[in-house]
């Protein structure tokens, strides 16, 4: 999302029109800080109930887009434990440090960083959601050492029939990148990471017997085969039923096609356990696939974006660059006055948790206001807060 901010910075002239816009961003990493600031002093974080709790949330990264303004809030990542099991939803950029950080893992000085991980899942395969898997991809196998059980199963978005349609219209197509696949998947994307650190993977494994990641990883994409093959729009269609994705134990995993158009695939995900639900949104308008499946949730974890923020960007911007921008920012995600209300309500989510906060510097009142229209109980969210399911 944020690298159409960063685009957006060179379409205004110098002078104070620029001058603010990058005041406005540099107030985001401000906001941030203080934000991130807070969280450190959170009773979330801490290491009592919550930490112990036999099934629980950690949110790893609370940052939305690709652009950094702020070093200390990691990109969106998401954490669900259940019985020291650990199952991963995207990991944006700083999100893979957090996991020593966080107190889910078994012992980062003995190396195993991955020990407990059992699953990690890609809602889409935007930079700010994937930015860290090459760097857990290809160092796994020196943070798993003693690990023991199967391999840690990655599941992401298929391969993409069609590139996105170009915006606004009538804007001059740009050159297409790898025409010979434009649109890997998820399994393909890995296996070209595979390819491009070789180097390393044939130098640890000769000199150190080191396991490569072929042991440590078994990744897939997510069959849409007679559900949706994505057209240039990107709008999926109203399923009638969950995509079942994988059951491990005593978790079930289960998904839904979500509204990011002209980004398609992207998914949601359900976890379901002994001690209640917990869905996370992935990046999305306001979809009827999502409220279907977090259909009386214990929690939903969903991205959001404060509509005045983005107001005060495009007025900054030339008018033939406001409204497009104005249009794609807003309609490929959810606003505060919409993720309540016409959500989390109509979905009967007990606990609503705001992640992919953009920006981070609205003040938390602001945020707040999400509860409008919302009967449950709204958390904002901070990086490292633990959020406990079932208590």
């Amino acid at each position: 999302m944020c690298d159409y901010l960063s685009r957006a910075a060179a379409e205004i002239p110098r002078g104070p029109g620029r001058r603010r816009f990058l005041q406005l961003l540099g107030a985001a990493t401000a906001g941030s800080v203080m934000v991130a600031s807070s969280a450190a002093a959170s009773p979330d974080r801490g290491s009592g109930r919550h930490q112990t709790a036999r099934t629980r949330i950690v949110l790893l990264g609370t940052a939305g887009g690709p652009t950094i303004m702020n070093p200390g809030r990691a990109g969106v990542s998401t954490a669900i434990v259940h019985a020291d099991q650990v199952y991963v939803v995207d990991l944006g950029i700083g999100a893979y440090p957090q996991f020593a950080r966080s107190g889910i893992i078994p012992g980062p000085v003995a190396g195993n960083l991955l020990g407990n991980v059992r699953g990690i899942f890609f809602t889409h395969l935007h930079s700010d959601h994937i930015a860290d898997w090459p760097s857990l991809y290809v160092t796994g196998a020196s943070n798993a050492i003693g690990r023991t059980g199967p391999p840690i199963q990655v599941w992401g978005p298929p391969a993409r029939p069609t590139l996105p349609r170009v915006f606004p219209p009538g804007r001059p197509e740009p050159p297409v990148y790898v025409p010979g696949e434009p649109g890997p998947g998820t399994a393909s994307l890995t296996n070209h990471l595979r390819q491009g650190f070789a180097n390393d993977l044939n130098d640890r494994s000769r000199d150190s017997a080191l396991a490569g990641p072929d042991r440590l990883f078994e990744v897939r994409d997510i069959d849409l085969t007679g559900i949706w093959a994505p057209d240039p729009e990107g709008r999926p269609p109203r399923l009638t039923s969950p995509i079942p994705v994988w059951r491990d134990g005593n978790v079930t995993v289960t998904a839904t096609l979500v509204d990011h158009h002209p980004t398609a695939p992207a998914f949601a995900y359900r976890f379901d356990t002994p001690d209640g639900s917990i869905v996370v949104s992935g990046d999305t308008c306001v979809s009827p696939n999502l409220i279907d499946l977090a259909q009386n949730a214990d929690y939903l974890v969903h991205e959001v974006i404060d509509p005045k923020f983005v107001d005060e960007l495009v007025a900054l911007l030339p008018p033939d660059k406001a409204g497009p921008m104005r249009e794609h920012l807003l309609s490929a995600h959810t606003t505060i006055e919409q993720v309540g209300a016409q959500v989390a309500e109509p979905a009967g989510v007990g606990t609503l948790v705001l992640t992919h906060l953009v920006p981070a510097t609205t003040p938390e009142s602001r945020w707040r206001d999400a509860q409008q229209g919302y009967s449950g109980r709204l958390v904002v969210g901070h990086d490292l807060q633990v959020l406990p399911v079932g208590e």
